[in-house]
């Protein structure tokens, strides 16, 4: 397989398993969610090994440089090699992470969102048919 030497931003943040699915990657591209450089791009942006990229999903920050490219989509723990992230930035992001658990478990149940269990479920259907 040759080897590549660049390819589109949307498509190597898709083959790097930071988006599930290509459109997911290019509407965070176009939504300004990836910053290449410290610049805003396009979804059809070309990248190249040594390019830094900034990475905003989910209320986490990634700050990586590329060191690889596949054309497809392989096993996490090939995706893993395709990047590398600085030290500062996974402080970071290990440190939000613990600040998130901490707020959900001081949060109390009853505030929390949640789906009714089978049970709760037909007692709901069985008095919405009563009235």
């Amino acid at each position: 397989m040759p080897e590549l030497d660049s390819i589109r931003i949307d498509k190597w943040l898709w083959t790097a398993r930071f988006f599930k699915t290509r459109k997911l990657a290019t509407e965070a591209v176009s939504g300004g969610k990836i910053h290449l450089n410290g610049q805003r791009c396009k979804p059809s942006k070309e990248v190249k090994i040594g390019v830094e990229l900034t990475i905003s999903k989910d209320q986490l920050q990634w700050e990586l440089t590329i060191v690889g490219i596949n054309s497809h989509r392989r096993p996490a723990k090939e995706a893993v090699l395709l990047y590398q992230e600085s030290q500062a930035s996974f402080d970071k992001r290990q440190q939000q992470i613990i600040q998130q658990k901490e707020q959900r478990a001081l949060t109390p149940h009853t505030e929390r969102e949640y789906r009714p269990n089978k049970k709760q479920r037909r007692q709901i259907h069985r008095f919405k048919q009563e009235s």
